[in-house]
Formats: C-alpha cells, sequence, structure tokens
C-alpha cells in the first residue's frame, strides 16, 4: 500500500478489529496488558515496519498485514491518549526519516515478518474475517 493509500486509510479500531480502507477486516492483539513504557517501544517499531515495507519493494507485504500492523498501532495511539497528529508527529514523522538512510530498508524490513508473528502471538491476525465481531 503506497504512502498516500496509508495517509488516506482511516482505521476503524473497535472492539479488537481492525477495518482498513474497507477492504479487509482482520483481528487485533490485546496491548492492555502493556506497560506505557512496551506500548511506545512498539508503536514506534509498528511505524518503522509500515514505512519501510510500505516504501522498499523488497519487504512488501500483503494487505492483512498491513491491517494488522497499522491497527495495532492506532489501538495503541488510542490507549497512550494521542490524537492523529501526536501520532503522526510522534511515531511517523521519524518514521519517515528512515528513508533518507540508504541502508534503513535491509536493516528494518528484515524485522516485518517477526513482528507480524509477535502480534498474532499476542491475539492479532492477518486473515480477513468472514464477518464484523
Amino acid at each position: 500500500m503506497n504512502i498516500l493509500a496509508q495517509s488516506a486509510a482511516i482505521l476503524t479500531v473497535t472492539a479488537g478489529i481492525a477495518l482498513a480502507d474497507g477492504a479487509i477486516t482482520v483481528q487485533l492483539p490485546d496491548v492492555s496488558g502493556l506497560s506505557d513504557t512496551e506500548a511506545k517501544s512498539l508503536i514506534a517499531e509498528l511505524a518503522n515496519v509500515n514505512v519501510i515495507t510500505s516504501n522498499c519493494p523488497d519487504y512488501a507485504i500483503s494487505d492483512g498485514e498491513w491491517t494488522l500492523i497499522t491497527g495495532t498501532g492506532d489501538r495503541l495511539a488510542a490507549r497512550l491518549g494521542m490524537d492523529a497528529a501526536e501520532y503522526d508527529r510522534s511515531y511517523y514523522g521519524p518514521a519517515f526519516k528512515l528513508l533518507d538512510d540508504p541502508g534503513a530498508c535491509d536493516r528494518i524490513g528484515p524485522t516485518a515478518k517477526p513482528m507480524i508473528q509477535r502480534l498474532i502471538g499476542m491475539g492479532g491476525d492477518t486473515k480477513a474475517l468472514t464477518q464484523s465481531q
């Protein structure tokens, strides 16, 4: 999914479900047990992985994986009491600066699949739900 599509995609995150761009709905992980420090660390990692996988063709991910990553990030931002502007400024601003680093794709890209597996281990999924829950 390109940057413009990401910016335009407003995720609806309720009851553990994320809907991205009206295309796919996935189960999100439970992040309620994370400390604020853990939540801030995870949201930063998610923003970095999102930017890199969306801009580095060698590390492209599926729509379900993208929805899991962005939906979890949105859920964490809400849990931390951030509005969209603060979320973008605090996490996506620095993540987009990674694109200025020619080694960022190969440094961060390989972390995407383990991150997705971590989110699945926390109760999330990349498979589209057949019905809204």
